[in-house]
Formats: structure tokens, sequence, C-alpha cells
């Protein structure tokens, strides 16, 4: 009995709409009939601020120069998913948090706004995983590799001539 009503009530519940699987192809979404794009039309019709820009290829430079840039003007550089106000991942999260104890300058990048980005840290970095950190110049690690230097002092020791960020006075 038990049994014939729950095979009765989701033959019931797969006939309304919103039971229905939508279904995913190449940026468009198609569900109940209806097609919703997730990618922008690229059509002079499209207003500028709903085009999507690339920030880094409007600079000029390659990405590789950008990053092979960014790891040698900054002395704590991280590649991470988000930003280190808004992480995006536990472990960039972890990371941010242990780096922020040495009130030290923290340059961040956010891989998920660029694939291509992404692409050319780990061609950078010969490491695949994210996130990615560098301290005057030199590739350290990932987020585990940072907390164990934390927890062993060698972190306080690499980060010692690192200076703090200037308040800015008026």
């Amino acid at each position: 009995m038990a049994r014939s009503l729950s095979n009765a009530f989701l033959k019931g519940i797969s006939s309304f709409p919103s039971a229905r699987f939508s279904t995913m192809v190449s940026g468009s979404i198609f569900q109940n009939g209806m097609r919703y794009s997730t990618t922008v039309p690229n059509d002079p019709d499209t207003h500028d601020d709903f085009k999507s820009t690339n920030k880094l290829e409007s600079s000029g430079l390659a990405l590789q120069d950008i990053v092979e840039q960014d790891v040698k003007d900054n002395p704590v550089m991280i590649y991470m998913k988000g930003v280190p106000d808004v992480p995006r991942c536990g472990f960039s999260s972890l990371a941010v948090r242990v780096l922020k104890e040495y009130n030290v300058p923290l340059s961040a990048r956010n891989i998920l706004e660029d694939p291509e980005l992404k692409i050319a840290v780990k061609k950078f970095s010969h490491w695949p995983t994210f996130p990615q950190i560098f301290i005057k110049g030199e590739f350290i690690g990932g987020s585990d590799i940072i907390l164990n230097m934390h927890q062993t002092g060698e972190l306080k020791e690499k980060l010692k001539d690192v200076s703090a960020p200037q308040e800015k006075s008026e």
C-alpha cells in the first residue's frame, strides 16, 4: 500500500513542469521548451555595459608576462579562487587567514575571472592546484604548505622583512 502510494505520488510530481530536468548545452540552458543563454551576444546592438571584458587582455601584455610581473612586483602574491575579502574556496580562505596573521601587504588575483590566467599561472609555477602563493618572488605552494610553515615558524622568518601596509594619512 505504501509503495503504491509513493509510486503514484512520484508519477504525479513528475508531471509538473518544475519537476522536469533542465539541460545545459554550450552556454545555453533549455528548460520547459525555453532557451536561456548564459553567453553575451557579440552583436552591435548589445550595449558595452553588457559585453564581457577582460582587463588583463586589454593591458597589452601576455598573461605569462603579467604573472611574472605580479610575482616580481608584489612581496606577497596569491592567485586564488575569489579575492582576499571574499574567498570562494576553503583552501583560498585558509591561505588568506594565515597570511593576514602577519599583517603584510597581500596582493591577489582571482583565477575564476579568467580561465586563461589560471592556465598561465599553472605554467609559470609548474603547480596544478590553487591557491598559489609567492613570497618575494619565490613560489611557496598552497594553503597546506603555508599552514605548515606558519605552525613551524618558517613563515614568520620568510616574512620578517616584508613591511606592513602603511596607513594613508591626510
